[in-house]
């Protein structure tokens, strides 16, 4: 059970010289990256702290390219990790030392846009920012909207399942993806989902989305447009005690409101962020929440109203909505501009992704704050609130070997307190190799089997992305035994190694 993930060979590796040799003959020289100085560029993603160099870095520009460096590789049983802008904050395009990093940035067309139907034909490589950006003649977007959207590619949104800060009335990339093309570890065309209201066999786009390039390798997606609101406005309150502002979360929820976007940032962030952008923020408050309203202007004006008497209700010290669409814009240039901000305050930090129950808000933001003396570092905190999605961002130097070690236990710490109060060690940002260990304390390793089966019946020989997302029984007792030895078994009843 629970085979390792590394490659299965049945024949010796091949050596570098056989594998540059072997791209060269179906990809054109300047599309093969092999020296020291070419693949630096690709040794990490946006998870900084862990970095190896590829193999060769394969550049293709066409989907016969992509085929042919997908069959060379499985000929020759080398690795293969694909690759978007790198943005990905989980270590999830971090390259095999013995592999090739497909890089897919060369595919970055929009081919078809129909605003008949809403829905646009991309390649993996285009932007999120550009399909919204082409959509709006039509007066139409797309929806999903990560923080990193003016850079990050829907291939990697797919890989991911990507979601931002309107992904609680508009779901994640999940709800906004008709249909993926693209091919499997052998080179095999592959399509999942369809325009239609249904596609024929098993509907596998729910694996295919948020399988982290584990399954196959995406190409093209076709996304859901929807219709631009004629109106959209944001309430900005603010909170003297954390728990009050959790609770407010649930209450707007518990009222039967759907906000467009309702997000949650304690002190430490709202000072990083106002700041770097000047967003207005309460700098006063314990917590701020913004919570959007979008729809016809009598929808919002309601839905504003009814949102404040909530918040009002829950112990909103202040509460100041915006007047125009700059003013919009500008209370969600400080949470939009929150990683950047962080950057601005500390060498390196890690942004850390869970997820918990709403109701549960307060009680984690309490935790992270003891954990904060625990290990002796400082955590900014910004929330998908509305879902319970938590992105606290934990401030060290990497190039202090003992901070990147506490930091390493203090985001486990933030990922077992997640699963022990009902959530889950991950909600949009994948598991990549940022929290194999942490894979090890959610999943037993029966579930991890079943895991391990899906990916094998897609990926046999384990050449896509291997070593990542499913942790080995072996990783697990010794994660295990590290963490007795370390006395920082935080929550005994979680681990089943």
């Amino acid at each position: 059970m629970n085979a390792p993930l590394e490659p299965n060979r049945l024949a010796p590796a091949p050596s570098p010289a056989e594998v540059l040799q072997a791209l060269r003959e179906v990809l054109p020289p300047h599309a093969v990256l092999s020296s020291a100085e070419e693949t630096t560029p690709y040794e990490c993603d946006g998870l900084t702290a862990y970095r190896q160099r590829p193999l060769a870095v394969a550049l293709p520009a066409t989907e016969a390219q992509v085929q042919a460096v997908l069959r060379t590789c499985h000929r020759l049983g080398v690795p293969v990790v694909a690759r978007g802008a790198g943005t990905g904050l989980s270590g999830g395009a971090m390259p095999h030392a013995q592999g090739v990093t497909l890089s897919l940035a060369r595919f970055n067309r929009i081919l078809s846009l129909d605003p008949l139907a809403r829905t646009a034909r991309v390649q993996c490589g285009v932007r999120n920012l550009a399909i919204s950006e082409a959509a709006a003649p039509h007066g139409l977007y797309y929806a999903p909207d990560p923080s990193s959207q003016i850079a990050c590619t829907i291939g990697g949104n797919v890989a991911e399942n990507s979601g931002g800060v309107h992904c609680l009335k508009y779901g994640l990339t999940l709800h906004n993806v008709l249909r993926v093309r693209g091919f499997t570890a052998d080179g095999e065309p592959v399509e999942f989902g369809s325009e239609a209201l249904e596609a024929p066999g098993y509907d596998l786009l729910p694996v295919v989305v948020g399988s982290e390039g584990m399954l196959a390798v995406t190409t093209e997606v076709t996304v859901r447009l929807v219709p631009k609101p004629q109106l959209a406005r944001c309430i900005m309150a603010s909170f003297d005690d954390v728990r009050k502002a959790g609770d407010a979360v649930a209450a707007v929820i518990a009222a039967g409101i759907i906000p467009a976007g309702l997000e949650m940032m304690d002190k430490p962030m709202t000072a990083a962020v106002e700041d770097f952008v000047h967003a207005g923020y309460d700098l006063a408050a314990e917590a701020i929440l913004l919570c959007e309203s979008d729809g016809t202007p009598e929808e919002v004006e309601e839905e504003i109203g009814r949102m404040s008497e909530v918040l009002r209700a829950a112990g909103a010290t202040a509460l100041a909505v915006s007047r125009d669409e700059s003013e919009r814009l500008r209370f969600w240039s400080g949470r939009k501009n929150a990683f950047p901000a962080s950057g601005r305050i500390s060498p390196d930090y890690m942004c850390m992704d869970s997820t918990i129950p709403r109701k549960r808000l307060a009680d984690i933001l309490l935790a992270i704050q003891q954990m904060e003396q625990r290990y002796g570092l400082r955590c900014a905190n910004v929330f998908h609130a509305g879902d319970g999605n938590l992105h606290p961002l934990i401030l060290f130097d990497a190039n202090d070997p003992d901070q990147l070690r506490r930091c390493e236990l203090f985001g486990a710490d933030i990922l077992e307190t997640s699963v022990a109060m009902g959530g889950t060690v991950t909600g949009e940002h994948g598991v990549g190799v940022e929290k194999l260990n942490s894979m090890c304390v959610q999943f037993s390793p029966e579930e991890r089997e079943q895991m391990l089966g899906v990916k094998r019946a897609f990926d046999p020989a384990g050449l896509l992305n291997p070593g990542k997302v499913i942790p080995t029984l072996v990783r697990c007792a010794e994660y295990g035994k590290m963490l007795v030895r370390g006395g920082r078994l935080a929550h005994p009843e979680l681990p089943r190694f």
